[in-house]
């Protein structure tokens, strides 16, 4: 009992900020620059989510975010697949497969730093377009190594009926280890458009436009700099009606809703890709 109840109260202040920020989202310019505003909204109003709404800035924005994750989620997941394959066999079956699983670990601990990963996507020309967002990170290796680690698991006797019964590895593959991978296909899918979705910071170094920046990357420089956007904008009596704490707040919670929503769809499968690392390698 006494564990349920920390674990609840864990819950809760995890689900305070958030609350208040939307509270601040649904609140009066006013109330929130006063610093009023709690849990609970103070002289309701949707103007800041009006404004937001009717920036194009935030729509071109999001369709970038969109459109990267509907090239990079399929992407990675294809090479994380036909990468764990292999490398979840024996070394009887793939000699120096250990070797290769080393190598892959050793670029989790050390990178080969910023400025040689930014003239690698300069040289090969993917600065300012959406394959710079999407190739340099195409091979996850943390998500290679938790689906490896799943493949392992499945009995080994599935794949030798297969085999005895004419199938290669190729179909051996995209027919039963595939299909029973599901829960784990599920969870590295979840965890790639997570990271597609929040990522900011390769948006700001690789496009030298803002028209093409990604979401994220928008709101960090309206987050910061909301004043200098807005008074551009010439929007003088949004300013003042709406104010600049709440156009932040709604600029935060229309940028995460996407995900929150998503989360409860794969929630099961998320908890057990919290331990698919543990099983053995």
């Amino acid at each position: 009992m006494l564990i349920y109840t920390a674990l609840l109260a864990i819950a809760v202040l995890c689900m305070i900020p958030p609350i208040h920020v939307l509270a601040v989202s649904l609140s009066a310019g006013s109330a929130a620059g006063a610093g009023t505003v709690s849990l609970l909204p103070v002289k309701f109003t949707l103007q800041a989510y009006d404004f937001v709404l009717s920036k194009p800035e935030f729509h071109r924005s999001l369709r970038v975010t969109l459109e990267r994750v509907a090239l990079g989620v399929p992407i990675s997941m294809l090479l994380t697949i036909m990468a764990a394959y292999p490398l979840s066999k024996e070394n009887k079956h793939f000699r120096f497969r250990t070797v290769y699983v080393w190598l892959l670990v050793i670029t989790i601990l050390f990178s080969g730093g910023f400025i040689p990963w930014y003239m690698t996507v300069r040289t090969v020309g993917l600065l300012d377009t959406i394959w710079g967002l999407v190739l340099p990170g195409a091979v996850p290796v943390f998500n290679i190594i938790l689906l490896l680690n799943f493949f392992r698991g499945l009995p080994k006797e599935l794949e030798e009926s297969a085999f005895m019964d004419g199938a290669g590895y190729w179909k051996t593959l995209w027919h039963i280890h595939v299909p029973l991978s599901l829960p784990a296909l599920a969870t590295v899918t979840l965890f790639t458009t997570v990271g597609h979705w929040n990522a900011w910071f390769d948006g700001l170094i690789l496009m030298n436009k803002p028209e093409h920046y990604p979401l994220q990357s928008y709101l960090q420089t309206v987050v910061i700099n909301v004043d200098a956007r807005l008074l551009a904008s010439g929007d003088l009596q949004m300013i003042k009606e709406a104010g600049n704490q709440t156009v932040r707040a709604a600029h935060i919670i229309l940028g995460s809703l996407p995900i929150l929503l998503l989360y409860p769809f794969l929630q099961r499968f998320f908890m057990k890709g919290v331990v698919l690392g543990s099983v053995k390698e």
